[in-house]
């Protein structure tokens, strides 16, 4: 059974990710604003993909001279998912 969560960004130029899991596997990924090319490729390589691959290989990311990036958040978002912090939408 898919589960779709939803994540507030901060820091970011998207506001929002929206983010339908199967168990530990992810199915789909939308952000809401940002750079919609490069996030949609963000998108496309993380579904199908474990939910730690992607903590792993995003986290800490940064964008320009900010603290964070989309991906960082998608990391964030994840991480929280996983640790029971944000619940379905």
């Amino acid at each position: 059974m898919s589960e779709i969560y939803t994540y507030k960004t901060h820091g970011t130029c998207s506001q929002m990710i929206e983010i339908t899991l199967s168990g530990s596997i992810i199915e789909n990924i939308a952000f809401t604003g940002g750079c919609n090319g490069n996030l949609k490729g963000i998108c496309a390589l993380a579904k199908g993909m474990p939910v730690d691959s992607v903590i792993e290989k995003l986290s800490g990311l940064k964008c320009g001279f900010k603290d964070t990036s989309c991906p960082d958040q998608l990391s964030k978002a994840l991480t929280q998912i996983k640790e029971g912090k944000l619940q379905t939408s």
